[in-house]
């Protein structure tokens, strides 16, 4: 999906004093319990910068279940796990502690994981063409080309250039015959302007232009993306039953969030661009675009930001998700995973509980500024309004390495300005969330009903 490229705006001024803690935030996207272990906290947090709650807050999330020897060992076991990047235990919460199943360790480093947010979502996208992929792969490559020191670079660049234009040449005639009917002229035009820039990108080698190379690349890449976009014919699967008649995006939109900085005297105001993806999260995508209707999030602060994730959705008063006024009651929504080879999600497990230790995710937590639905601890599904942005690297959380994946729903990347994310603040204010495409895609639209 071609997207604007969007700027932060930067003043530098006398620096504010303003900075607002949080009380209230009750939803962690990862609720780690130590008891009475300070000198492990302490040293955890100086490694993860991530402050686990009081024990107080767990026994909320429990809602008065007691908290068990098993569920402690588990919790820490977790802890070790964010700090050195593999899971200590491979088990779910009701499997025998003492017989943990790890996973395969050809299974965990398969090569580096990929981290571009525009590459995540291509390849998590419902299509099987070959040789459109082919196309793909070298210009993705030229990245790592531009890690050369100097004008050295662009050999290799040239040599991926190359690769992808004589794929493309060879392959044309199977990216056609895999457009979808309906968006087949819109993709032939595509293609049209991915071999024409391929060609602009081979006058910038021979210039020796290298500042040049990287913007086109993210043109090109932004074509290659948009022409499989074009092979999806509809929505691939059935939602099951019981969540058809939620708010479902069926299908991509993406969404500008506009956020005031209150304590940085150089950066004011920045505005994100997400991209979420309906086609393996409908169910949460479709939730999160019915509230920016509703402009839930608008006025909203950034509730959590602890060099870990960032953190919004919890509203004034006592609810700590969105309540839908035709019900009164706090609208929540399940668990939603889509694997790895798998046609359809799953719904409210997680990838261990439903014994899919080896399974990898289709939209993992790689990428700096993942966006992902938060939830209590111990009930999958408890997600309603509360989201957050992943800042780890994936060094430390590796696709189905770490602790995240198969367990919260991820649902989208930042694809603008995502490296801001890490000045946001805790008081920082969301001005504004606006859906800029994909609309149509969202069905059961309850916005439009309350409206």
């Amino acid at each position: 999906m071609a997207s604007t490229i969007i700027t932060c705006h930067h003043y530098y001024s006398a620096p504010s004093s303003f900075f607002k803690s949080s009380t209230r935030l009750n939803y962690h996207p990862l609720s780690l319990s130590l008891t009475n272990s300070s000198s492990f906290t302490n040293s955890f947090k100086v490694l993860s910068s991530y402050q686990p709650p009081h024990h107080s807050h767990l026994h909320n999330q429990h809602k008065g279940k007691s908290f068990s020897l098993k569920q402690c060992a588990i919790s820490i076991a977790l802890a070790v796990g964010l700090i050195t990047g593999v899971p200590t235990f491979g088990c779910p919460i009701d499997a025998h502690a003492a017989s943990p199943v790890l996973p395969d360790l050809s299974v965990l480093i398969s090569g580096p994981p990929i981290k571009d947010p525009g590459a995540l979502l291509r390849y998590a996208l419902p299509i099987d063409n070959k040789a459109i992929r082919e196309v793909q792969k070298p210009l993705e490559d030229i990245t790592d080309s531009l890690k050369i020191a100097g004008v050295k670079a662009l050999d290799s660049v040239e040599r991926n250039v190359r690769q992808a234009s004589r794929t493309l040449k060879q392959g044309k005639t199977l990216i056609v015959s895999g457009l979808a009917e309906s968006k087949k002229e819109h993709g032939v035009e595509l293609l049209n302007k991915l071999e024409a820039g391929m060609e602009e990108l081979e006058l910038i080698i021979q210039d020796r232009n290298r500042n040049a190379v990287a913007p086109k690349q993210k043109e090109l890449l932004q074509y290659v993306g948009g022409v499989e976009e074009d092979m999806v014919d509809g929505f691939p699967y059935e939602v099951p039953v019981e969540y058809q008649n939620m708010p479902l995006l069926k299908g991509r939109a993406a969404v500008d969030m506009k956020v005031k900085i209150k304590d940085n005297p150089n950066l004011e105001e920045c505005v994100f661009h997400i991209v979420l993806d309906g086609y393996n999260a409908p169910v949460t995508a479709g939730n999160f675009v019915d509230l920016v209707e509703r402009h839930f999030y608008d006025g909203m602060e950034i509730q959590r930001a602890d060099g870990f994730v960032v953190q919004t959705g919890d509203p004034e008063g006592p609810a700590e998700g969105f309540i839908d006024p035709s019900t009164e009651k706090t609208r929540t929504i399940p668990l939603e995973l889509m694997a790895e080879g798998e046609k359809t999600p799953v719904y409210e497990a997680t990838l261990e509980e439903l014994g899919l230790y080896k399974a990898q995710t289709k939209l993992p937590f790689n990428a700096f500024g993942t966006m992902a639905m938060a939830r209590e601890e111990f009930e999958n599904n408890s997600g309603s309004s509360q989201v957050f942005w992943l800042l780890k690297e994936s060094e430390l959380t590796p696709s189905n390495a770490n602790i995240l994946d198969g367990r919260y729903s991820v649902f989208g990347y930042v694809t603008e300005n995502e490296d801001y994310l890490a000045d946001l603040k805790v008081g920082d204010v969301i001005e504004s969330i606006q859906v800029v495409s994909g609309l149509d895609n969202l069905v059961n639209p309850s916005y439009k009903i309350a409206g």
